[in-house]
């Protein structure tokens, strides 16, 4: 199987390429330039930028319609997440240009380069922010996100069914929750770094429900839909199936560390207040509301089962992150 992969160098990308060379798929990354994380039996193919992609380019076009000649299947991860200088006069405008435009003008040539599938990692946020408690996200919701991110996914997704209807390549576009797994950043490394140190967190008493995937499982469930023929043309949501609180996550992280949290109980409307008032809000909906995904179909239909706990990847998550703190 020959593969075609973007966001080959990112927290997920990496991952995947390892389990694909590792599964013998000859792998083709598309990369912004050269990288020493990746494998060197991988092909590197540099290119400007994604957002040239979504303009005419006739040379540029030209490269890409290259690394796509022989290639049976598209892996799309690359997608714009944040915007981090807030001086764009519009942040839909640049999302889209990122997350749908170039989505959509790499499956046209994929399409016409005679690519087989494509399989598009989309996110929980076309679904919506947050659930009530256990009513969970199907992929048969109907709902359009109104922030500028899961629209640009939400309308990329769009443009990927109607393309599957018109051509003969499949598509395949799968929606995961907060991925975490060894190497993760940002919100989730800041849990462990706390827990860690032995600081006090008035996080002791949250009753929320939240669903995550392991890196590990969303490989295995992305490997899984190269091959799988029922997964052609369909929306999945995928998760451990393990929902946790975010008490509980930081209950099961202290003890991959094996130290004893210290959670203060603190009213989660007081915190909820105080958040608000600093200009947090964002970060109180991720600690204390509930986000839910049925994943049901993917073993329905893919008859795909997890291949790690939580608690298995938490350790080996935590693991990775005390290693890395040694070398430092």
């Amino acid at each position: 199987m020959k593969v075609l992969l973007t966001g080959a160098t990112g927290f997920f990308g990496r991952a995947l390429v390892n389990s694909l060379v590792n599964a013998n798929c000859e792998v083709v990354a598309l990369v912004r330039s050269e990288s020493l994380l990746l494998p060197k039996d991988v092909k590197q193919v540099v290119f400007d930028d994604l957002m040239n992609w979504s303009v005419s380019n006739a040379s540029f076009n030209k490269q890409i319609q290259l690394a796509l000649k022989q290639i049976d299947i598209v892996i799309h991860l690359a997608a714009r997440v944040h915007i981090m200088v807030n001086s764009y006069n519009d942040p839909f405008k640049e999302y889209r240009c990122m997350n749908r435009d170039a989505t959509l003008a790499l499956a046209r040539m994929a399409g016409e380069a005679g690519v087989k599938r494509f399989i598009f990692i989309s996110s929980v946020k076309v679904n919506g922010e947050m659930t009530e408690l256990n009513k969970p996200f199907t992929s048969d919701d109907q709902f359009v996100p109104n922030d500028p991110y899961g629209l640009s996914k939400y309308e990329a997704e769009q443009g990927l069914l109607v393309l599957a209807k018109e051509a003969a390549m499949e598509v395949v576009i799968i929606r995961p929750p907060l991925v975490y797994g060894p190497g993760v950043r940002a919100n989730f490394k800041s849990m462990i770094i706390w827990l860690n140190k032995g600081l006090p967190l008035p996080l002791g008493a949250i009753h929320n429900q939240r669903s995550l995937v392991a890196l590990d499982n969303l490989i295995s469930f992305t490997v899984h839909c190269i091959y799988h023929p029922k997964a052609a043309n369909e929306i999945f949501l995928i998760s451990d199936g393990e929902d946790v609180s975010t008490t509980e996550l930081l209950q099961k992280i202290s003890r991959a560390l094996d130290r004893k949290p210290l959670l203060i109980s603190v009213p989660v409307r007081l915190m909820v207040y105080v958040a608000r008032l600093i200009g947090k809000a964002d970060v109180s909906n991720k600690l204390f509301s509930s986000l839910q995904v049925d994943s049901s179909k993917a073993r329905s239909l893919l008859n795909w089962e997890p291949v790690i706990t939580m608690d298995e990847q938490l350790k080996k998550t935590v693991d990775a992150y005390l290693n890395n703190e040694k070398t430092l």
